[in-house]
């Protein structure tokens, strides 16, 4: 039975990039006779706003999905706590204090999901008083791993390379847990078997599934779909104001059509707004 997730950050309204993903998750389960779960991702400080997770809701809703909701993230925080002791006592974690303007100061290579720090806190003893991040040792984790690889199914197998990403963090400063810890352990307490998410998430999957590895997590299969793109070839999102699923939802938009319009698109590398 396949058992797949959109979860969602309360940070911003939802756009049509959200609902793409989420159709796709719950099609993909509904024709395996599965389950397709929502999870709100609100351990975002400040920035996460609870009231946003009615309007997921009745968004999901309006778009004519059924599911099955599982705890917040913000339930979670012991598990995430737990999980980052382990590594740190394994050696694996280092705290870094470094700023963003500290390491562009560097100027590090580019990886995948932007600057990849070139390790300078490497080696430092974690300091209760002075607040840092914790960053992952990916050549000791890969030493005590191994080689490691993963399951798309659109991509099929790929061999993981997490140290293209680099150092990535762990716990960060501001905030429990980072995308990467959170998300694998999510995904793994939730019984999620196909991990659905767009193409720009790609590359976090070669960190998750050294994360699995690490924490003895059972390993899902992927399905990294295509983007959604505005008018100038740009991913949707919510820091560039991108209309949002509440204000069609409220202003009478058909929910239903707008779904089976995004259908429409449901394996493709990438569309524009253009074409929908």
């Amino acid at each position: 039975m396949a058992v797949t997730r959109f979860a969602p950050s309360p940070n911003g309204p939802l756009h049509l990039g959200h609902a793409y993903s989420a159709i796709i998750a719950h099609d993909l389960a509904k024709e395996r006779g599965g389950k397709f779960l929502l999870r709100i991702e609100d351990i975002d400080g400040t920035r996460s706003r609870p009231e946003l997770g009615d309007e997921f809701r009745r968004d999901l809703e309006w778009l004519g999905l059924e599911w099955d909701e599982v705890p917040a993230q913000s339930t979670r925080l012991e598990t995430y706590d737990k999980a980052a002791r382990e590594l740190l006592e394994a050696g694996l974690l280092y705290p870094c204090t470094c700023t963003r303007a500290e390491i562009e100061a560097l100027k590090p290579r580019l990886g995948p999901e932007g600057l990849v720090y070139p390790g300078t806190c490497k080696g430092r003893l974690l300091d209760p008083v002075k607040p840092a991040a914790l960053r992952l040792d990916v050549d000791c984790a890969m030493a005590r791993a191994g080689d490691l690889d993963w399951e798309d199914e659109l991509a099929g197998r790929t061999t993981a390379d997490p140290r293209e990403a680099g150092d990535v963090v762990i716990v960060r400063k501001d905030a429990p847990a980072s995308y990467h810890l959170a998300a694998t352990l999510d995904d793994a307490a939730d019984g999620v078997t196909l991990v659905t998410r767009g193409q720009d998430l790609f590359p976090a999957t070669h960190i998750h599934r050294l994360l699995q590895a690490l924490l003895g997590l059972p390993v899902p299969s992927w399905h990294h779909h295509g983007l959604l793109m505005d008018q100038s070839g740009k991913k949707l999102a919510k820091r560039r104001g991108s209309p949002s699923l509440a204000d069609r939802r409220t202003g009478g938009e058909d929910g239903l059509l707008l779904a089976e319009q995004l259908r429409l698109h449901r394996f493709p590398a990438g569309i524009s707004l253009a074409s929908t």
